[in-house]
């Protein structure tokens, strides 16, 4: 279990971090393209070597860790502007309920059934999402004036993007990827998100769009050490989980939704209407639906 709650306080890490980094005026995307920088050299590090070969480029799963480091760098980014302006809460149910998407394409894809209350999990999921959602007033104790379709469309974006990039992941790793290659798809997909997101920060430096300050870089370390290790830590769980990986990952992200909102509401203040607990208490029930529902 040490590896679920290292899974869970870490990733929550993340999650409070984008919180930190608006109360210090340091902006969301240099923090997360140094962050990922930091992710393929900590990887490389406990890899004992940079994985990625030249035979890396020719194998079949390669072309699809580029994909994933598009989708890792834009869903950060999003989860980060959702966690500052709209609180922690938020951005955690919207990331974590995001579960359904792959739980849906895996019906459709391979054919797996879905009965009784794991389909009123996925239901409740989506009242879930709405609910936690809801515009309020002051949002993660911001002072300026957020849009309402600003409200309603980050978090409706991380829903889809974290969704579809943790399906993604799941059917690489399903067709295409080994326990030797694990490692080297992983840290591709870090890469691939680094070169991607340097490229357009060195543009927004030389059109002054963004002025560098070392905080940003210090912002990467921070974020990027606990991001890698939230990964290794929820491999780690899944392999010697007790469960089945259909219940092994909405326990994970129950966790990270019922702990990252706790410790908001303590260190941020985070203040959330009746309706927004009330969706927070939804996902609960709807991720153990969705994990357990077919032993009930």
């Amino acid at each position: 279990m040490i590896y679920l709650i290292g899974s869970i306080v870490l990733t929550s890490y993340l999650l409070l971090s984008f919180k930190v980094c608006g109360k210090l005026n340091i902006p969301v995307f240099p923090a997360i393209v140094f962050n990922y920088i930091t992710c393929v050299i900590t990887g490389s590090i406990v890899n004992g070597s940079f994985p990625i070969k030249a035979e890396s480029f020719a194998t079949p799963w390669f072309r699809w860790a580029m994909i994933m480091g598009l989708l890792f760098i834009t869903s950060f980014n999003l989860i980060g502007m959702t966690a500052q302006k709209l609180g922690v809460a938020v951005a955690s149910v919207a990331n974590k309920l995001s579960l359904i998407i792959p739980v849906i394409l895996t019906i459709v894809l391979y054919n797996e059934q879905v009965v009784g209350w794991e389909i009123v999990g996925i239901a409740l999921a989506l009242i879930a999402v709405i609910f936690t959602c809801y515009p309020q007033k002051n949002e993660g104790g911001n002072s300026q004036p957020i849009p309402f379709l600003q409200k309603i469309i980050l978090p409706l974006l991380v829903f889809v993007g974290s969704g579809f990039l943790d399906a993604l992941i799941n059917h690489v790793q399903q067709i295409y990827v080994t326990k030797e290659t694990n490692n080297a798809f992983l840290i591709s997909g870090f890469f691939s998100a680094a070169s991607i997101g340097t490229a357009v920060l060195i543009y927004q430096y030389w059109k002054k769009q963004l002025v560098f300050k070392f905080n940003q870089v210090l912002a990467g370390i921070c974020i990027g050490i606990p991001n890698y290790f939230s990964i290794w830590c929820l491999v780690h769980f899944l392999q010697d989980s007790p469960w089945e990986t259909s219940a092994s990952l909405p326990v994970n992200n129950m966790g990270i939704v019922l702990f990252s909102t706790l410790v908001a509401a303590i260190l941020f203040k985070e203040k959330l209407s009746i309706i927004n607990w009330t969706g927070i208490a939804l996902s609960a029930i709807a991720i153990y639906l969705i994990a357990f529902g077919n032993t009930l």
